[in-house]
């Protein structure tokens, strides 16, 4: 049989069933999932819609993905089965695939040809991969990616993996030639459903917590992780468990390995009625090794899957660990339109709270959003405002292997500590057109290295002991306000236009602006202007609003 039957065989099978299996998992972006949102956010629905990424399962009573799918489809009939075959596979399928009753599998091409300028300087990304995806039964699902990459960044980007060694959010950045960057990345999950109300999760990925545009819980800001997660569906509650383990880029133990730290995250959303959502979230950050480079290990306790294990470390006795609390709010007034909130303590003293002095170990973070499916009445079109605010010192502790940050960046929210920010985001689609714009205005107090050496810590960057924090006007303690420290000014727009190539892999064609004006405290102004255009798979949120 050759290559042309072959792949017709496969098609025909693949396109003799409709059904997809529930455990797969929706990828953490929503450029092109609008539909799937706005089913989320509507008030005729209990949603858990925090913990992310969803499962097809969840959809299960709500949305048919399949038939939202193929209506996306630009159906052609060349009177040639070889050609419908190609045709399908480029604009509407997985490019490979098979499906029986018990089994289904795909392979996808994943690709970035991108090419751009930052003013004269020409920039680029060239990445080439693929993903493999499936199930066996009715509840077990695998997923794997591949990528290798190679890119010149604008200017901004370039200085912060130079310093950082990381790609944001992508992986350890290699030099390429001399301006550019190799680096390579994957991700990959096994999701099992062994009885009705639970899932489990096996991955090396993302997790996301929250409803708006960041998250100061937990966002897919960083770079991927190992993790196990369980979820388990009982009434109208969700309840969240994630083990998962980070590395410290800074620190390298004997045996070569970057030092470890273990994260234990528990979430529980409720869903009180139709309209309304309230969750709670804490977290414990467990140093993996000690000062000798020594394996610590999890400690037992931590293992529990009971919520606000706060209670647990402080009987612990002293320990070195770092742990969150937080809370998170949902309402949807008419049928789509959502207001949402966070409120994340990392250490609070409520009489100096009260007392308003500025004290350095009062540490949260707020969130306050608002977000419209099919706006005005008008289908397809999303409108987002967020505001979001983070205290000097938040998420940072001692040092890198036990603070709330995962390969030299952020869990949270990418601007770190010590800001506050403005995100507008509106979307609108015509078939398979896309038309996005977004805009982020904010301000943040950065650390300042004096011309004689001396290191001024205002809690902006979360690598540091918030023990050491800078004595501002000689006080022990207080004084610590938003924006301390070296005032930093950032206005960016952003503008993209696609055009949605194949829906069941997101491949795109697109153009995009993006204009960004950023001002130091002094008179020190950037100013990029930024053109790029290409083909990409999109399956994931790149961060580079910072």
């Amino acid at each position: 049989m050759n290559l042309r039957k072959i792949i017709l065989l496969l098609t025909i099978l693949f396109l003799s069933y409709s059904s997809f299996s529930q455990e797969l998992l929706i990828p953490l972006n929503d450029d092109y999932e609008m539909e799937i949102q706005t089913a989320a956010y509507n008030s005729e629905y209990r949603f858990h819609t925090t913990m992310k990424s969803w499962s097809e399962y969840q959809f299960k009573d709500v949305l048919n993905l399949d038939s939202l799918k193929t209506s996306q489809y630009i159906i052609k009939d060349f009177g040639n089965k070889g050609k419908n075959v190609i045709w399908n596979s480029v604009f509407n399928t997985d490019f490979i695939g098979a499906k029986n009753d018990d089994f289904y599998i795909a392979i996808n091409p994943i690709v970035e040809f991108d090419l751009g300028k930052d003013d004269l300087m020409t920039t680029w990304v060239n990445t080439r991969g693929a993903e493999v995806k499936g199930t066996i039964g009715d509840n077990f699902a695998f997923y794997t990616n591949l990528r290798e990459n190679q890119a010149v960044f604008p200017d901004y980007i370039t200085d912060f993996a130079s310093v950082n060694k990381v790609v944001p959010g992508q992986g350890h950045a290699r030099r390429f030639k001399e301006t550019g960057f190799d680096y390579a990345n994957a991700s990959a999950y096994l999701a099992a459903r062994p009885v009705y109300w639970l899932q489990a999760v096996l991955g090396y990925g993302k997790n996301f917590i929250g409803d708006g545009y960041r998250s100061l819980i937990l966002s897919d800001n960083a770079f991927a992780y190992p993790y196990v997660k369980l979820t388990a569906d009982v009434w109208n509650i969700q309840y969240s468990c994630i083990y998962s383990q980070m590395s410290d880029k800074n620190r390298i133990l004997d045996d070569n390995t970057f030092a470890r730290k273990n994260i234990v995250i528990h979430y529980l959303d409720w869903a009180v009625t139709k309209r309304f959502n309230i969750g709670l979230f804490d977290a414990i950050v467990c140093r993996g090794q000690d000062e000798n480079g020594v394996r610590r290990g999890l400690d037992f306790q931590y293992i529990n899957p009971i919520i606000f294990l706060r209670t647990t470390d402080y009987y612990a006795g002293s320990s070195p660990d770092n742990a969150l609390l937080g809370v998170t709010s949902s309402f949807i007034i008419g049928k789509h339109l959502t207001l949402y909130a966070q409120f994340v303590i990392d250490e609070m003293t409520v009489r100096e709270f009260v007392a308003g002095k500025g004290y350095y170990a009062n540490k949260q973070s707020y969130q306050f959003g608002v977000k419209s499916f099919n706006s005005f009445g008008l289908k397809n079109l999303f409108l987002q405002g967020e505001f979001n605010l983070v205290r000097p010192y938040m998420y940072s502790h001692y040092s890198g292997e036990d603070n709330y940050a995962h390969l030299n960046q952020a869990l949270a929210h990418p601007w770190g500590a010590n800001f506050y920010e403005i995100v507008a985001r509106a979307q609108y689609n015509y078939k398979r057109f896309y038309f996005q714009y977004k805009m982020n205005f904010g301000q943040w107090g950065d650390d300042i290295m004096t011309a004689d050496g001396e290191f001024q810590y205002y809690g902006h960057d979360l690598y540091h002991d918030y023990r050491d924090y800078y004595h501002i006007n000689g006080e022990d303690y207080y004084g610590h306000y938003m924006l301390t420290g070296e005032k930093n000014t950032l206005l960016m727009h952003n503008f993209n236009i696609s055009w949605l190539v194949n829906p069941s892999y997101n491949m795109n064609i697109f153009a995009e602006i993006t204009n960004r004006n950023h001002v130091i405290d002094g008179g020190i102004q950037h100013n990029d202007f930024i053109f790029n255009m290409g083909i990409r798979t999109t399956l994931d949120r790149k961060y580079y609003d910072f």
